[in-house]
């Protein structure tokens, strides 16, 4: 991912590496590899580390694949596991989990993400001392300026550093969490709405009620390594006020979609489905079509270039044209599918958040038309969401049965 304009100038005067997440399979399957040595004991003792953007060795820095699922979760479990013994793979692993943990989490808690974003459009419309001081990377705060520079050039930050990004925004300099999760959102080529938006909320202590995320200087400075000074930070604050959450509502059965030829649509939500296609699925055409979530230019650029690439892959492996849509226009798809000789299209159940209530739309609107739009789930999703209705610990117990079920070991 190229930065450009302000971010990239600051990042050239502060040393960050320029960081290029190569929009391919091809390379998510190379960094995989790369990581796949370490991803044991050695990830277990040094994940905790923020070495910096040109030192990842100890990470993966694999999420904004994943996120996409340009590869999968499945996929770099099933690799992890067969490099390493389950056990001392066990703290990766669950760092994998833990996306699909949060999106369970909130396909079965909508209201969650329709009242944070209810909220932030609120704050959008509000003056508020800071925010643009914050989000320029001139708060004075070392760290804190670096990691703004760090995320708008490269996309990316260390876990570690968005959880003392976060604690800063809210305890230290004081503002509304939901604009900090929109800008993170807006420049992480990993982000997505469920992760970063219960992840902020964990960090003000409205996701485990009562229970926030203070950063310490000290700790600042020992998982950076000294690369800061130890900045001055709010010892003590308390968690921001909490409302209970929603009762968890049921995830919806799919009917898995019955054999035949299909047009197969790509979204930002799940850009590879190749290997995971309902048996007796015949595809006569692929098209990507584009984003819905808001976000910089560099992410937005590295979410178009994947979804072509994607398409352009599968379109070769299946032998069927490819095509790309910008606009989610029914009469445009339906148009489409015509081309390929089909009135069925397929794509991937999107989870709550940009695409789902589009793909909603988009399958009434295609009705008139006399095109249907068909869902499918996958088997990842359907075993671990229902897993996801309380914390995470009681999900970690059901990881050892999926791992079973899914033959990953």
């Amino acid at each position: 991912i190229v930065g450009a304009g302000r971010a990239d100038l600051h990042a050239r005067n502060r040393g960050i590496a320029m960081t290029a997440f190569e929009p391919t399979r091809v390379a998510a399957q190379a960094a995989l590899d790369r990581f796949l040595p370490h991803a044991g004991r050695q990830y277990a003792e040094q994940r905790s580390f923020d070495f910096g953007p040109d030192r990842r060795d100890n990470i993966s820095v694999l999420s904004p694949y994943i996120r996409h699922r340009i590869i999968s979760e499945q996929e770099v479990v099933a690799a992890v596991l067969r490099a390493h013994s389950p056990a001392n793979a066990e703290k990766f692993v669950q760092e994998v989990f833990w996306r699909t943990y949060w999106k369970g989490w909130l396909q079965q808690r909508p209201a969650v993400w329709h009242n944070y974003l209810a909220e932030l459009e609120y704050f959008k419309t509000q003056t508020i001392d800071g925010v643009a001081t914050a989000c320029d990377g001139e708060t004075g705060i070392e760290c804190f300026d670096h990691w703004v520079h760090e995320l708008q050039s490269t996309g990316y930050l260390h876990n570690h550093a968005r959880m003392w990004f976060a604690s800063i925004w809210i305890f230290t300099l004081r503002l509304p969490w939901q604009l900090g999760a929109d800008f993170f959102l807006r420049h992480l080529a990993d982000g997505d709405p469920a992760s970063n938006t219960l992840s902020w909320r964990w960090v003000a202590g409205l996701q485990t009620i009562g229970k926030h995320y203070v950063a310490s200087a000290d700790n600042i400075e020992r998982y950076t390594g000294g690369r800061f000074a130890k900045p001055r930070l709010a010892h003590h604050a308390e968690p921001l006020p909490a409302l209970a959450h929603p009762d968890p509502v049921a995830i919806v059965p799919i009917r898995q979609p019955q054999p035949g030829r299909y047009a197969l649509l790509l979204t930002e939500e799940d850009m590879y489905p190749l290997h995971v296609l309902p048996a007796g699925v015949k595809i006569a055409g692929v098209a990507s079509i584009g984003s819905r979530q808001p976000c910089a230019p560099n992410i937005a650029e590295f979410k178009r270039a994947a979804l072509q690439n994607a398409c352009n892959e599968i379109s070769v492996n299946f032998g069927v044209a490819a095509k790309s849509i910008e606009n989610w226009n029914a009469q445009d798809l339906a148009d489409w599918a015509k081309e390929c000789g089909v009135t069925d299209i397929l794509t991937a159940e999107a989870p709550v958040g940009f695409v789902a209530p589009c793909l909603k739309q988009l399958a009434l609107n295609l009705v008139n038309h006399g095109v249907h739009l068909h869902l499918f789930r996958r088997r990842w999703d359907e075993l671990c969401w229902p897993h996801a209705r309380k914390g995470f610990f009681g999900f970690k117990e059901k990881i050892p049965s999926i791992i079973s079920d899914l033959k990953l070991l």
